[in-house]
């Protein structure tokens, strides 16, 4: 099983050589590293609220009722925002248990054909989670607490972090199509 950041994590993200997809993916690296600095700010705020709220409740006696769904809106922002950053990386999760015994070749067509079905499926994923998004704008959904925040901020965290993520695992299929150092 491989991890992505293991042994000698690389500095920065693998860009395809290809003119026009170099751009996109300079462009692209530079959106996931203000969404990271973005996730990471939140993720302290988020420990930050979590820790008012227990403090709050425990020494005066004084319940919060937005301090669970800000943070797990918050959540929800950092886990999909930095979805596409990792993947540049390569850094989730694989089995490798194929990649050992594989033909080198075989085992490039693999990795073809996983990125190729992960695209797909992220695609899939991003538009279904664009419909709960104006679903929810359009209904005017909220959450069932007496805070009641708006659905539409968590769904369109959510569409907005499997589009990018898509878009990642897109240019990282077209490198692998017209970048023969890409194929790693």
């Amino acid at each position: 099983m491989s991890h992505g950041f293991e042994l000698n994590p690389p500095k920065e993200a693998a860009l395809p050589q290809a003119p026009g997809l170099s751009m996109v993916g300079t462009l692209l690296a530079k959106v996931n590293q203000g969404l990271l600095v973005l996730s990471m700010v939140a993720m302290v705020t988020t420990a930050l609220i979590l820790t008012y709220s227990v403090v709050s409740r425990y020494f005066f006696h004084a319940p919060t009722d937005w301090q669970d769904e800000a943070s797990i809106f918050m959540l929800v922002g950092v886990t999909f925002f930095c979805c596409a950053y990792v993947q540049s990386f390569r850094g989730h999760i694989g089995i490798e248990a194929l990649a050992a015994i594989l033909p080198p070749k075989v085992n490039a067509v693999r990795l073809f054909v996983v990125d190729l079905l992960s695209f797909v499926f992220c695609a899939f994923f991003s538009w279904k989670s664009w419909t709960l998004w104006h679903e929810a704008w359009v209904d005017g959904q909220t959450t069932t607490s007496t805070f009641a925040p708006p659905l539409w901020i968590p769904y369109s965290m959510m569409a907005a972090g499997m589009t990018l993520l898509t878009l990642q695992i897109l240019l990282q299929v077209l490198a692998r199509i017209t970048d023969k150092g890409a194929a790693k």
